[in-house]
């Protein structure tokens, strides 16, 4: 496969906070803590990132940052570049310095539930205006609407700028008819950490983790086993870190995850509104079902 960097494990950053500012030693103390897990790729500026919730010189700050701490250790995706408003997403792209990226996500349009043939029209104008590779993003759950299999594949078919998906819907059938169908170099990732062991049985190419953020070295060892086809041993590090996944979603993403990073003792577990901290019951359930695993 041409892009063999984006096979495995890659991690959705989150962005720490601090008294309502953009906390950078946390960030920087997060990120090196992730990266020493032996993870093969950073996702920066996702929706794990609370994207939505920062300001555009924000954004800028925190991806030059990240390239500046990663220093080339492993491959940077933007997840930044996504929206509904084609127009102007495209005037993003083509005023944008990629410098240092090497790939860009994007999730289809939320909230106007574009046909298919308008998720496809969006996309190929992004293909044009990029001068990087883009992964696509069916996240179902945010953006209402379903990237139906047959337009995956018929944009890996119709430009080599896309060169892999992060599927997200948990449908292991669409999946499936993506894995079948797609050119022979487009990879397959998922973006739901609880069916990334089944959807590797299938053909996938690995994940794009949340809860890799505080356990890096075992959601990367749960993929690598997947991938070199040892499954009993993948089998065993899905279900250590497997209850874990409840309660990093039970009041939103990543209002889970960052109360883990506090609990680590990584960053604090701030969010910006309107995500709030999680309550203290269900801090308390997940601080306990963390120790159990860990």
């Amino acid at each position: 496969m041409k892009h063999k960097k984006f096979i495995g494990t890659g991690v959705a950053c989150i962005t720490p906070f601090k008294n309502g500012e953009v906390d950078f030693i946390g960030l920087e103390k997060v990120l090196n803590y992730i990266l020493n897990g032996g993870v093969d790729y950073l996702v920066i500026l996702g929706s794990t990132g609370e994207t939505a919730m920062l300001n555009q010189s924000e954004a800028r700050e925190i991806l030059t940052f990240a390239i500046e701490i990663v220093n080339g250790r492993v491959p940077i995706v933007a997840g930044n570049f996504t929206g509904n408003n084609t127009k102007d997403l495209v005037e993003q792209i083509q005023d944008f310095d990629f410098t240092g990226i090497d790939a860009l996500l994007s999730s289809s349009p939320s909230y106007v539930k574009p046909s298919q043939e308008g998720i496809y029209n969006h996309y190929m104008a992004m293909a044009k205006a990029s001068p990087i590779p883009i992964i696509l993003y069916n996240v179902p759950g945010r953006t209402n609407s379903n990237m139906e299999w047959s337009t995956t594949v018929r944009l890996a078919q119709q430009s080599e700028k896309f060169i892999g998906i992060k599927e997200a819907s948990g449908d292991l059938i669409q999946t499936t008819r993506i894995l079948k169908n797609k050119p022979e170099d487009f990879f397959v990732t998922s973006g739901d950490d609880e069916v990334v062991l089944p959807m590797i049985s299938v053909g996938g190419h690995g994940g794009i983790s949340v809860i890799g953020n505080a356990m890096p070295s075992q959601f990367s060892s749960l993929v690598k086993s997947a991938l070199d086809g040892d499954y009993s041993k993948a089998r065993v590090l899905n279900n250590q870190i497997y209850d874990l996944h409840k309660w990093l979603y039970i009041e939103g993403n990543p209002v889970g995850i960052k109360t883990v990073m506090e609990i680590l003792g990584l960053c604090s577990n701030e969010v910006r509104l309107p995500l709030n901290r999680m309550s203290k019951e269900n801090y308390i359930r997940l601080e306990k079902c963390l120790k159990q695993i860990m």
